[in-house]
């Protein structure tokens, strides 16, 4: 075999080498991603029933409801357009309240109820996570205010 040959046998042995590393290395992750929502994606059924990912938006006003237990929590992520229910038990983080921005990681069910098995909550007045504040300012119902207040755009 010529040298030639022998060049062009062990390049695309490297290239067959590399591609299933690579196809491997894929399968692996790909329990592990876990994809960002906003409520309006959730509700037009962009997402399957059982499937994770993270749900992020605003914890809608006057939806917040302690179970008898008081670990488990019901409240509701609005992206100002559309909301989603919300079942979480556990441990809310100090800085969970009505208004304020969150992400949920966890599953949603048939019926359209989240399961969050992680609530994470902004951690000051000027911070909210930058999906929530990419999706609520694509669907035009962002305003932010010079004190860093935000309000409805509506």
């Amino acid at each position: 075999m010529k040298a030639k040959h022998r060049r062009l046998v062990a390049v695309v042995a490297g290239v067959a080498i590399l591609g299933t590393a690579a196809i491997l290395a894929l399968f692996a992750v790909q329990d592990n991603i876990v994809f960002f929502r906003e409520p309006t994606a959730v509700l037009a059924g962009k997402v399957k029933p059982g499937q994770r990912f993270r749900l992020g938006g605003l914890v809608e006003m006057g939806s917040v409801k302690h179970e008898k237990d008081k670990a488990t929590v019901d409240f509701k992520v609005t992206d100002l357009t559309n909301a989603v229910p919300v079942v979480f038990t556990g441990l809310l983080p100090d800085l969970f309240r009505e208004g304020q921005g969150v992400v949920a990681e966890g599953k949603i069910d048939d019926k359209g109820v989240f399961h969050a098995d992680t609530v994470l909550a902004k951690h000051d007045e000027n911070y909210m996570p930058k999906e929530v504040v990419d999706a609520l300012k694509k669907s035009g119902k962002w305003k932010e205010y010079a004190d860093g207040a935000i309000q409805d755009a509506r």
